[in-house]
């Protein structure tokens, strides 16, 4: 294991850090076009299998801030092992699988995995030269999405050539194998923070969290307005309320609340919830649109796999605007960023409302959500990373992924609504649902546009100062320019 006296070369850590979430971002999207085939394979009914996926953004949900604040307590190389092992564990699980439940609880425990994105936030904040921080930073949170858009790519081919286990097994190797690295090669976090884990507070956490999102996610089926869905959401509610008074009590918060009313903090995490809302319902509805028969009226009668090149745009556009992030952010500073991906991503929804009878059309959008989504994730996670303390690092990105998550959960659920309210009667979606719901997610982004108005500004100029502020704050740390 690498050690504060030995440093690995950051480029080194920064490569095991790729492989890790990678690995975890094709976990968010490489079942969605299998489900299908694991309700037939697996005889279970359409309601049932939805939990493959509702079961890894619960556990996700909880796991992201949690094992996040376990990592700026413990250190982060060593629960970045862990979790990356739990990944492998639930990978396992899951490819082993012969009955839906079997599937659920696996994927339950890859859940867990969500704590990558924000120990990998933390550990680049520790390793990384801080004009190295910006483009660090963007390219992992491109590659979250960029994962999201592959998994949805090459889940076609593995399905068709290699089998329903092997969505799993690719995977477990990848983890496993950063596992290893991370453990080798990743030196020990410098940054610590002291304390515990308030156990009623992550509690608090996990029951607010499973409530709304089980309400939110079981709408489409239950009804908005049924009983059990306004039941279970009220108690989400309620029960949010007590966790962030017991939040404000407690020496040991699993959240600091004071850090989550921080204005670069609470702006980018209502920009995330909007941005959610858009992408993961894109990335679950698009795929479905071009498979839908000719006959319909609308669609391409694409299969499987010809529906993942649709989003080919969108995950190109996300890694090399994620490549470049940082530069951008020097440029033209990470508030420009958010503001103008917004905007771009929101073009796109509109195109897919108002264009998409030819496939080009729908290249077109994909591309504009590429560059948009990507540019702005990439700003925002650059912008909560640089907004608290290096030892809150874990906790504060974990939080705004995991809203990211809920957002993501909160817009699948109306986007189903909508996209399912007119039925032909071939039993298909009216093509006046896809455009209402792809109309939806262009409003989103208007109100995500004006949410990133009111993230304070930062000239770029002061973010590349800051960062030579921040390297003089750091125990041992010299200056070497400026």
């Amino acid at each position: 294991m690498t050690t504060s006296l030995d440093r690995a070369n950051y480029k080194v850590t920064f490569g095991v850090l790729v492989l890790g979430v990678s690995a975890y971002a094709l976990l968010q999207s490489l079942v969605i076009p299998a489900l299908t085939t694991i309700q037939s394979s697996m005889h279970t009914t359409q309601n049932t299998v939805t939990w493959v996926v509702t079961a890894y953004l619960l556990s996700a949900s909880i796991f992201t801030p949690v094992m996040g604040r376990i990592g700026d307590i413990l250190g982060k190389e060593h629960v970045m092992v862990a979790t990356l092992l739990a990944l492998s564990v639930g990978s396992v699980i899951a490819a082993c699988a012969h009955t839906v439940t079997v599937l659920i609880i696996g994927r339950a425990v890859q859940g867990i995995g969500g704590g990558v994105m924000p120990l990998a936030f933390g550990i680049i904040r520790d390793e990384f030269p801080r004009a190295k921080l910006a483009s660090a930073i963007g390219t992992i949170a491109a590659m979250t999405a960029v994962g999201g858009g592959a998994g949805l790519i090459v889940a076609g081919p593995i399905l068709e050539h290699l089998g329903l286990h092997w969505l799993f097994w690719i995977p477990f190797f990848m983890t496993t194998i950063a596992a290893v690295l991370t453990y080798f090669l990743v030196p020990e976090s410098p940054e610590r923070s002291p304390g515990r884990i308030s156990i009623s507070a992550a509690l608090l956490l996990s029951a607010w969290l499973v409530a709304l999102l089980v309400a939110v996610s079981e709408a489409p089926t239950w009804g908005w307005f049924a009983t059990k869905t306004l039941a279970l959401g009220g108690l989400g509610l309620v029960l949010l309320v007590v966790w962030v008074a017991v939040e404000l009590k407690v020496n040991d918060p699993v959240v600091d609340m004071k850090m989550m009313r921080i204005p670069a903090v609470w702006t980018n995490n209502l920009v995330a919830f909007l941005f959610g809302i858009g992408m993961y319902s894109v990335m679950a509805f698009l795929p479905e649109f071009v498979q839908t028969p000719r006959s319909a009226g609308y669609g391409f009668s694409a299969s499987t796999v010809a529906s993942g090149l649709f989003l080919i745009p969108l995950t190109v556009g996300m890694f090399f605007v994620g490549l470049y992030s940082g530069k951008i952010a020097d440029r033209f500073g990470s508030k420009a960023a958010v503001v103008v991906g917004s905007a771009v991503s929101g073009a796109g929804y509109l195109v897919l409302a108002v264009a998409h009878a030819k496939a080009w059309e729908i290249y077109v959008a994909s591309a504009l959500l590429g560059v948009g989504l990507g540019l702005a994730f990439s700003a925002m996670s650059n912008l909560i990373v640089r907004a608290v303390p290096a030892n809150q690092t874990g906790v504060a990105s974990g939080m705004n992924a995991n809203i990211r998550t809920i957002g993501g959960a909160v817009g699948a659920g109306v986007m189903s609504s909508i996209v399912t309210s007119k039925m032909l009667a071939s039993g298909a979606p009216s093509e006046s649902g896809y455009t209402h719901g792809f109309m939806f997610l262009a409003g989103c982004t208007v109100f995500a546009v004006i949410a990133a108005l009111f993230i304070p500004s930062t000239p770029p100029d002061h973010e590349q100062h800051l960062n030579h502020a921040e390297l003089a704050m750091v125990p041992g740390g010299t200056l070497t320019e400026g």
